[in-house]
């Protein structure tokens, strides 16, 4: 079981992560949607494509582009269609 974590609130907890380059990706329904919400932020990744980003936000305090994910991946990604990985200080821990 993996917990994501950010100013002390639990932001996903799964034990049905996928890990990609190092990064632990979450499904979607795992997510508590109350902290997040959308980003205009969109990168490109050579074989994974486009991706999109969320702001998390907890307590008033905002993190943004902390989340990603990429909704119509490339089919060598295509495993990680509906789930969301972190960064920027988002701690994802063993539960």
């Amino acid at each position: 079981m993996k917990k994501a974590i950010w100013n002390g609130a639990v932001l996903a907890e799964s034990d049905e992560t996928i890990e990609v380059e190092g990064n632990q990706y979450f499904p979607a329904a795992a997510l508590d949607p109350q902290y997040f919400s959308p980003s205009e932020r969109h990168t490109v990744c050579s074989w994974k494509g486009t991706a999109s980003y969320f702001h998390v936000t907890v307590d008033g305090t905002q993190n943004a582009d902390a989340a990603w994910t990429y909704p119509t991946p490339l089919p060598a990604a295509e495993n990680i269609t509906d789930y969301v990985a972190f960064w920027r200080g988002v701690e994802v821990v063993d539960a």
